[in-house]
């Protein structure tokens, strides 16, 4: 890390996961980029274990901030104020990046005056793994759903821009927020195919506790936020409700011929019951069952072994 005015900024919110934050903020100081700063806001931790952590840091190199706790956006929008780079890197403190984050990331933004947010391809660690996929970036049709990772390299005169991430998104997706934020700029965004970035999950994180009436006051809330984006682009909104009724609809016929084909089904299934019982009352009925079953009987009467399977025929 250099001692004039950095390149980038990590920015880091820190709520009692002081139990992380050691491997979040290694990952960062061991980039082959050595050109940022670390700012890490301390979002009202209760914590003891994350307190003595951040106490630890503030003895260091690495700038530490407190605030009362407000969330996320606001907790960065904090770090940001402080930030000298002239790029930032969002970092939550469970996270990590790999050690050419930083390399691979930020010349692209030298190289493309119009390239709004660079981001990599990601891995989940902690309690699942495996590949993080989101679908890939494409306009208008994030304007559906998020395809952008939290952790994304962006200019700060961005933030400055657009106001920074917006504190009204109370239930979470203020990163979704913030780079719809950024697009309405007119910037663009470019991928990294390589996984840079690990996100960790962990047990009732934000995103799991977010009930279904969080995520639909948290869209109605992006696009109050967005609204002119949204309707310049109604478009898309419409096409996909029209492919939503479309699979709704092919949806139902295929239940519909399936429950009539179960239905059909059935009525052979019970007709072929009907005739096997006909079958089996006059197999039963006849005089060579009848025989058969006095000749059982009688073997049984002079202690003769008798075959069980012919047993529970009779």
């Amino acid at each position: 890390m250099i001692s004039q005015i950095p390149r980038v900024s990590v920015i880091m919110p820190c709520y009692n996961q002081g139990q992380y934050l050691d491997e979040a903020i290694e990952s960062v100081l061991a980039q082959t980029d050595q050109d940022f700063e670390i700012i890490v806001i301390d979002d009202g931790s209760t914590e003891d274990r994350t307190l003595q952590a951040l106490q630890k840091y503030e003895r260091s190199s690495v700038k530490v901030l407190h605030t009362a706790n407000r969330g996320p956006a606001a907790a960065r929008n904090l770090g940001i104020q402080h930030a000298q780079g002239q790029y930032l890197l969002p970092l939550d403190a469970d996270d990590r990046i790999a050690s050419t984050f930083l390399e691979k990331t930020v010349p692209l933004l030298d190289r493309h005056p119009n390239l709004g947010i660079v981001y990599t391809q990601a891995e989940l660690f902690g309690e699942q793994t495996g590949r993080f996929d989101l679908p890939p970036y494409s306009f208008p049709e994030i304007l559906l759903g998020n395809m952008i990772f939290n952790t994304s390299l962006y200019r700060k005169m961005d933030w400055e821009k657009t106001g920074g991430y917006n504190e009204n998104m109370v239930w979470g997706w203020e990163d979704y927020d913030f780079w719809l934020s950024i697009l309405e700029l007119g910037r663009d965004v470019v991928q990294i195919p390589e996984v840079l970035y690990s996100h960790r999950e962990v047990p009732k994180s934000r995103s799991q506790q977010m009930t279904e009436a969080d995520w639909v006051k948290s869209y109605g809330q992006i696009f109050h936020n967005h609204s002119t984006l949204y309707i310049n682009h109604i478009q898309v909104l419409f096409e996909h409700l029209q492919t939503l009724r479309n699979d709704v609809h092919q949806t139902h016929h295929r239940l519909h011929t399936t429950q009539l084909a179960l239905h059909a089904t059935q009525l052979q299934l019970d007709s072929a019951q009907l005739r096997l019982n006909q079958v089996v009352d006059r197999v039963q009925n006849s005089k060579f069952w009848q025989a058969r079953k006095f000749w059982f009987r009688l073997q049984k009467q002079l202690g003769r072994t008798v075959d069980l399977g012919d047993e529970l025929l009779n």
